[in-house]
């Protein structure tokens, strides 16, 4: 329990500090049943060997990129069907979700997955915040990488303690366009390196996306939402964009009671 204390305060201090931490999954197991769940469909519905020749890495030298999106919507169809992978999913960063947002969590009900292949322009993220387009302010992101990430091959994030910088320049400057607001923040922006092995859980408040992958190798990562079940939603709502994953039994209780009178 002592152990636990530290790391709930380590944790939770880079957390409000960075505005996001990186930690070794909490089940490596578990973590590479799931990607070896995405290769063998890959395998079997793509025609892609994934193996020691072939691996998600150097996937882009094997398909067309005018394929990737049908490839990357039929593997995010598949996860989501699968009755077992939220729950997987979910028990990579559980302990550090209730440190981070607490217990009784709601999940997104869908998994998103990104591929980037080298120098491919079609599956970019400009510069963001969920919050802009909706999201709930007490969401938090669960960023799960399935290959080594870094540099361009990964996403940027404006660290917690630059929020204010960012905030004086809204209200100094007029801003054009997502790529305008990039140009302004770039040097203030923090390039993350997620490695396989590892997550990344993050506040999809603060502004975050990616550019044109310039590494030599495919991006692949996994992210989903999760927020705590009676914190405020926004445009997103409880049974029609999240569902309970992990809640208390007197929650449980209380969300089934139907009063006599």
């Amino acid at each position: 329990m002592k152990n636990y204390k530290n790391l709930e305060k380590i944790i939770s201090r880079n957390f409000i500090n960075k505005g996001y931490v990186i930690l070794p999954a909490q089940n490596l197991k578990i973590l590479q049943i799931i990607k070896k769940k995405i290769e063998k469909f890959i395998t079997k519905n793509h025609k892609i060997n994934i193996g020691k020749k072939i691996t998600l890495n150097s996937i882009h030298k094997y398909i067309n990129k005018e394929k990737l999106n049908d490839i990357r919507l039929s593997i995010i169809n598949f996860i989501n069907q699968d009755k077992n992978f939220k729950n997987y999913y979910f028990r990579i960063a559980k302990d550090y979700l209730s440190i981070l947002v607490g217990n009784d969590l709601v999940m997104q009900k869908n998994i998103n997955l990104s591929i980037q292949l080298p120098k491919d322009n079609s599956s970019l993220l400009p510069i963001h915040s969920d919050v802009w387009s909706g999201d709930s302010q007490f969401e938090i992101n669960l960023w799960v990488p399935l290959v080594n990430c870094y540099k361009t091959k990964s996403m940027y994030i404006l660290e917690q303690n630059n929020y204010l910088y960012f905030t004086k320049i809204i209200k100094d400057r007029k801003i054009n366009d997502s790529q305008n607001l990039f140009e302004i923040l770039k040097n203030k922006l923090k390039w993350l390196k997620v490695d396989y092995g590892d997550i990344l859980i993050f506040n999809q408040n603060l502004p975050h996306g990616n550019i044109v992958n310039l590494e030599k190798e495919t991006r692949w990562s996994m992210n989903c939402r999760f927020k705590n079940i009676f914190s405020p939603y926004g445009d997103k709502k409880l049974g029609e964009f999240f569902f309970p994953i992990d809640t208390r039994p007197m929650t449980e209780l209380a969300l089934e009671y139907d009063s006599p009178f």
